[in-house]
């Protein structure tokens, strides 16, 4: 990853010190196709391959659609597939290296994945403590050191066999879901670094609740989670840019990640009824092939993939298998439908959910890199069996929207964040969809 020049970082600074002093964004201009013309702090021209990705990224992707699932690090998921950098066995606090451990479907609890657990497990780069993190080893049972096999999860290996699997991206901020969901939107956490300290977030939270956040000094302090910071959508939206995130209701328990919520100039706006929809109206609208040109998907509680976890209103456990199952069923609707020949899908997990990684994060700011986490890259034009070992994270999803629609950055990071057209090759015959089977289910 690029590091941060002194200007980037005082941008970035000035960035999240605009929560409370936020303006509409000024749509883009138009007919600019120059790599360097999209955001306003890049100064370097686009190399003649770069710029030919980018033409064919504006004339073949019609559609974007980021999926953002729940709490797995990358070693948990794909850590024995063949060509990435993974890991079979890791270091332990006492300094011994175990075997990792073969993943349960539905665990028994959740893990630690709080910033104060995180950067617990990364022990500065020497990522020997997971077993420390809380409810990381109970009696021996070290579930932070556990790991899936391919059989576990035959579909996610089968996109990752079939499209792109990126083995060094990470979580946009070492810390846990409710920051890094902001990062998926806005390219910053407003300097929040933690979950809200309740099960309700964002701007419907009730009114003691609140969140840590860090100033630029390092100095922490508690803040009402309800920011006012620009996001993706802003910009989307005064540049005319269809754009829908679909996302669990306030019924759901699921509601708290519905990053959404946490801007207040969206929340409490008509765009609040018009433009964040429920996972019903995404399969309606994928179907259909009716999706919008940028599109987030958030899943319920239920089919996540996050660790078991007992939560009022939420099932006794967490199957991964039907997390999965989700993921297919929402994949193979776009697939299906008239849409896919100019689709490009980005499926993530948010942040590490406590498990064991072996690879050290970047660091890019006082916030991140947080620890790895698997990413698929999901087209019919990107390179067919890819394992890439270019560092992304979040912010490179976000550009990639920014670069197609031609829409200036949000922050340093979107501006930084290495890109990920080179996954791409536009010039090859189109793929043809990959529609996957559903999964018969343990039920315990």
């Amino acid at each position: 990853m690029k590091q941060f020049g002194t200007a980037l970082a005082v941008l970035f600074v000035m960035l999240i010190g605009m929560a409370t002093a936020w303006t509409a964004p000024r749509a883009a201009t138009n007919g600019d196709n120059r790599l360097d013309a999209i955001q306003d702090n890049r100064s370097i021209p686009p190399s003649p391959e770069s710029a030919a990705r980018l033409a064919g990224l504006r004339s073949k992707i019609e559609h974007i659609v980021f999926i953002v699932k729940e709490n797995r690090s990358f070693d948990n998921i794909f850590g024995t597939f063949p060509g990435a950098d993974g890991a079979t066995s890791g270091f332990i606090s006492t300094g011994e290296e175990i075997p990792l451990g073969h993943a349960a479907d539905r665990t028994t609890r959740d893990l630690g994945h709080e910033w104060e657990d995180a950067h617990l497990a990364i022990d500065s780069g020497r990522m020997d403590r997971f077993d420390l993190v809380q409810g990381g080893n109970v009696n021996g049972d070290f579930l932070s050191m556990t790991q899936f096999l391919d059989s576990d999860i035959p579909n996610y290996w089968s996109y990752a066999e079939n499209f792109v699997l990126a083995d060094h991206t990470f979580a946009s901020i070492a810390a846990p879901s409710f920051p890094n969901h902001l990062y998926t939107i806005a390219a910053q956490s407003g300097g929040i670094i933690s979950n809200p300290n309740s099960l309700r977030w964002g701007c419907d939270a009730t009114p003691a609740t609140t969140a840590q956040v860090m100033d630029a000094n390092g100095t922490v302090s508690r803040t009402f989670p309800c920011l006012e910071i620009p996001t993706l959508a802003d910009h989307l939206e005064a540049a005319g840019i269809s754009w829908r995130y679909y996302a669990p209701s306030e019924q759901q328990v699921g509601y708290i990640w519905t990053a959404m919520n946490a801007i207040g100039h969206i929340r409490n706006s008509p765009l609040w009824g018009s433009r964040v929809l429920t996972d019903d109206q995404f399969m309606a609208d994928a179907t259909s092939g009716s999706l919008p040109a940028v599109s987030w998907l958030v899943p319920d509680w239920a089919v996540s993939d996050h660790p078991t976890r007992q939560i009022p209103g939420g099932p006794p456990s967490i199957s991964m298998c039907v997390g999965e199952n989700w993921t297919v069923q929402h994949i193979n609707a776009i697939m299906a439908s008239p849409a896919w020949p100019t689709t490009a899908i980005v499926l993530v997990w948010d942040d590490f959910g406590g498990f064991y990684d072996h690879v050290p994060p970047p660091s890019v700011d006082q916030y991140g890199l947080g620890l790895r986490v698997p990413m698929l890259v999901i087209s019919p034009y990107v390179k067919e069996g890819l394992v890439s070992h270019t560092v992304y994270e979040f912010s490179s999803i976000l550009q990639l929207i920014e670069n197609r629609f031609t829409l200036k950055a949000l922050t340093a990071r979107d501006v930084q964040a290495n890109s990920l057209l080179d996954v791409f090759d536009f010039s090859q015959v189109a793929a043809p969809p990959l529609l996957l089977p559903l999964r018969s289910c343990p039920t315990s």
